[in-house]
């Protein structure tokens, strides 16, 4: 496991590793089809929340490609889990780190995923070594679009038709990214 001190807090959130206690509120969004259509599978149902829960929340060693760092985004007034952040380790070589983030349709809006991702940018930057974040996403989801962008985040790719929806239909992605050297 990584040394981090978690949980994370910014003025209005609390960013930490997920619990047994967080299954209900992984569902409450996870298990949304509006949620999972950006993702490009289906929604979880709660037992697979429950799986997910249990994986993560042992944290990463965040030492080979493919470990992930998942924290619960929890409000610090309400106290309720809103929705995830994630990194992800893709070359420990390129110290190329992907980033991402599902919110609760009910607190999108809220700035909440623009909190989270820029004090989790942070610690992929100041705390874990990463040279370059970048983040895939649908080119419909205009919400994550407009949150890359005010990251400060630059468009470096249009992916056309490159994966495939639940339904059969294709999906197209961007892929954003910032270097260490341009975050602020």
């Amino acid at each position: 496991m990584i040394d981090l001190t978690l949980p994370l807090t910014t003025e209005r959130l609390t960013l930490r590793l997920f619990g047994p206690d967080d299954v209900e509120d992984m569902f409450a969004y996870q298990g949304r089809e509006e949620v999972a259509r950006y993702l490009y599978r289906p929604a979880r149902t709660r037992a697979q929340c429950a799986d997910v829960v249990a994986r993560i929340s042992a944290g990463t060693d965040w030492q080979a490609d493919g470990d992930s760092l998942v924290l619960a985004i929890r409000r610090r007034t309400g106290g309720e889990v809103v929705g995830e952040i994630v990194l992800r380790l893709e070359s420990v070589a390129a110290r190329q780190t992907e980033i991402g983030w599902v919110l609760h349709p009910a607190h999108e809006g809220n700035g909440y995923a623009t909190e989270a991702a820029h004090a989790v940018a942070a610690l992929a930057f100041d705390r874990l070594g990463t040279h370059r974040l970048y983040a895939r996403l649908d080119v419909e989801n205009t919400g994550s679009v407009r949150l890359c962008e005010r990251l400060g985040m630059r468009r470096e790719a249009h992916l056309i038709d490159n994966d495939v929806h639940p339904d059969g239909r294709w999906g197209s992605e961007y892929v954003y990214a910032i270097r260490q050297d341009e975050f602020k």
